[in-house]
């Protein structure tokens, strides 16, 4: 198989990632306004319980599919029976996770109040366990990825415009939600005979994948714990309006995050196959770019939406979210700890075949936002939450960096840690000041955008931080092309 381009490959996931941030900035504000934080909570604390039994249909095969798929990408007879298999073992857990649900949903009052809305989104169950996303992970199909996941954002922003009309609508964007994943999963079905066989081949061998399988379900199960957790929670114990206030602030950080995971990604089967070949020089080489990447961007990110973000939380959502504010600056920190426990757990730990290091950091991520979680949440709501999660993935970054401090500890000194936080204090400092200009919500974040990241990166470049000069560098080398 034709090797893509890490380069290319970063740039698609990375349009990609440019959709998650403007098709939420799109919706998002809408939503907000029409469902208000009890008809956002509703839909947001369905789609946490439904997240549980979704996990157990799909075990841990969405991680481990890449890893598998791109090991064995080069030969399609292989290729295709290690796709059937772990298409067979899903269809399995699926049933199992359906036979859960309904269970669940006959005795649990909570989720029978809302009926119509969880089994709208228990439709989540299946559409995931056929979708394959790892297949077209492992094979670097990044073109196809992001082509096919905006003209489906693009129909879906549509129907929320057209259908979600007042606040008793929560269902029909429950359903819509539903919709922006799911068909997408069956266009991945619908596509995958383009790169394998789906005919019986014979000679199965589920058994080989069961034990890795297990693994990566373990860690999924904890990083969904310590994920949902927090939403679930806030559920049972709180009510839909504090929900309501935690997912937008939540809503904002996962855009954020998927910015600063955004390398990662696409680096996780190219990694795998380093490690395959046995080629330690390549994979240290794009492991220490990475990590570079995650600190030049998530530090300033962080910083930038503690200071702004009342401001952030009323464009996205509105004045009636003020709720929200607290949370949000609490979990921005998480920014910079994800971005790294992404690095080291799944683009060098999985590669490395050392699963259980990740899952070993993860429950404890879990166990320890369960128990501050239990604490917090009664008294102080979604702040509690957001408290639980901070620490939680603070536990889950200590842990790994404990485990691979041979390998990142040199590249965590090899970051020019003075000049970034210099940077970072000089814009922060700058860019403040367009708060009391009064300028409206809108116009004080582009323009305090605008001042506080223009000077950061003046400042990088100034100082020869490599990536920004290598960024910039092939900018002036597009302009003299032209």
């Amino acid at each position: 198989m034709k090797e893509k381009s890490v380069k290319f490959n970063f740039i698609m996931n990375m349009v990609l990632t440019m959709s998650n941030f403007i098709f939420p900035l799109i919706t998002f504000p809408y939503v907000s306004r029409i469902l208000l934080p009890i008809g956002t909570g509703k839909v947001a604390f369905a789609t946490s319980i439904v997240t549980y039994f979704s996990m157990f249909a799909q075990l841990g095969i969405p991680t481990y599919g890449i890893r598998v798929c791109a090991q064995v990408r080069d030969d399609k007879k292989k290729l295709s029976r290690t796709v059937q298999e772990l298409l067979g073992i899903s269809i399995w857990t699926t049933a199992a996770a359906y036979l859960l649900f309904f269970i669940g949903f006959w005795t649990v009052p909570r989720m029978r109040a809302d009926k119509t809305l969880f089994l709208i989104v228990s439709t989540m169950i299946f559409f995931n366990s056929i979708g394959m996303e790892w297949l077209y992970k492992g094979l670097e199909e990044y073109s196809y990825i992001t082509i096919r996941s905006i003209i489906v954002k693009i129909i879906s922003v549509g129907a929320m415009f057209l259908l979600v009309k007042s606040k008793e609508d929560y269902v029909i964007y429950g359903g819509i939600s539903i919709f922006a994943s799911s068909a997408s999963n069956v266009l991945n079905f619908i596509n995958a005979h383009k790169y394998v066989s789906l005919r019986p081949t014979g000679k199965y061998n589920f058994r080989q994948h069961m034990k890795p399988i297990m693994i990566f379900f373990a860690m999924s199960c904890a990083t969904t714990v310590y994920t949902n957790l927090d939403t679930v929670m806030l559920g049972f114990i709180k009510t839909d309006e504090d929900v309501g206030y935690y997912n937008a602030a939540v809503k904002i950080k996962g855009i954020l995050v998927s910015i600063i995971t955004s390398l990662g990604t696409v680096l996780l089967p190219r990694a795998s196959y380093y490690i395959e070949h046995n080629l330690k020089r390549e994979f240290e080489e794009i492991t220490k770019k990475a990590i570079n990447f995650v600190c030049v961007a998530a530090l300033p990110m962080m910083v930038y939406f503690i200071l702004y973000a009342r401001e952030g939380i009323y464009f996205l959502s509105g004045d009636t979210y003020g709720g929200s504010v607290l949370p949000m600056q609490i979990l921005m920190p998480t920014l910079f700890f994800i971005g790294l426990t992404n690095i080291m757990g799944i683009q060098v730990m999985v590669p490395l075949g050392k699963e259980k290091w990740v899952l070993y950091s993860v429950t404890l991520g879990a166990i320890v936002d369960m128990l501050i979680n239990a604490v917090l949440i009664p008294g102080m709501a979604s702040s509690g939450a957001a408290i639980g999660t901070l620490i939680a993935e603070a536990a889950v970054l200590v842990y790994q960096y404990w485990k691979l401090k041979d390998l990142t500890c040199g590249i965590l000194e090899k970051v020019h840690w003075k000049i970034l936080i210099f940077a970072v204090l000089i814009a922060g400092a700058v860019a403040i000041w367009v708060k009391v200009l009064n300028l409206g919500v809108f116009f004080t974040l582009v323009l305090s955008a605008v001042i506080y990241f223009g000077i950061y990166g003046a400042i990088l470049l100034v100082a020869g931080e490599p990536l920004i000069k290598e960024i910039w560098g092939q900018i002036l080398k597009k302009i003299q092309m032209k």
